[in-house]
């Protein structure tokens, strides 16, 4: 396994959100590798992953955290991959609010791509176009999937039409 991918997490109960990004890259075809890297509980752990992450051949880091949610800042900071950040309402959160703006407010040089709240999905898919960029399979699994979006939209739309909002609302 060559993963070009690495999903990291602050703690294990960030895993239900993080397993979506794992589950959309595996659906595109994409490797990856996750594990759980604290930037408060193990700092080494933290610095090792992310200076190590371009050699072991990683393309991209997906990073989550809840609370203070330093971990994607962190890593950041300590490599020239593209990081993307997933802020995460934990249990310890003011509404999210708290990891939301811990990663998405970086100071100028130390860049973090940030998605939703608890938006493992699309951190899965952004981090997927980044490896499509250069690699044309992916480019093409997410043509695909991209294509099977439009075909649900389509499909509401004639639904809706040929029944009539009222109708599909009863169900």
């Amino acid at each position: 396994m060559n993963p070009q991918v690495g999903i990291i997490m602050g703690s294990q109960s960030d895993l239900p959100i993080m397993a979506e990004a794992a589950q959309m890259l595996e659906e595109l075809g994409v490797q990856y590798e996750l594990t759980v890297v604290s930037a408060h509980r193990t700092p080494q752990r933290m610095i090792d992953y992310a200076h190590s992450a371009r050699e072991r051949g990683i393309k991209v880091i997906v990073a989550g955290a809840g609370g203070a949610a330093h971990l994607p800042g962190m890593v950041a900071s300590m490599t020239s991959l593209p990081v993307i950040g997933v802020p995460i309402k934990s249990s310890n959160s003011i509404d999210g609010w708290d990891s939301i703006l811990s990663i998405l407010q970086m100071p100028g040089g130390i860049p973090v791509a940030t998605v939703a709240l608890n938006g493992g999905k699309n951190a899965g898919i952004l981090a997927a176009s980044i490896v499509g960029s250069f690699d044309a399979q992916v480019g093409e699994s997410l043509d695909a999937y991209k294509k099977t979006l439009k075909e649900k939209v389509e499909e509401s739309a004639a639904l809706i039409e040929a029944k009539g909002w009222k109708e599909i609302l009863k169900k």
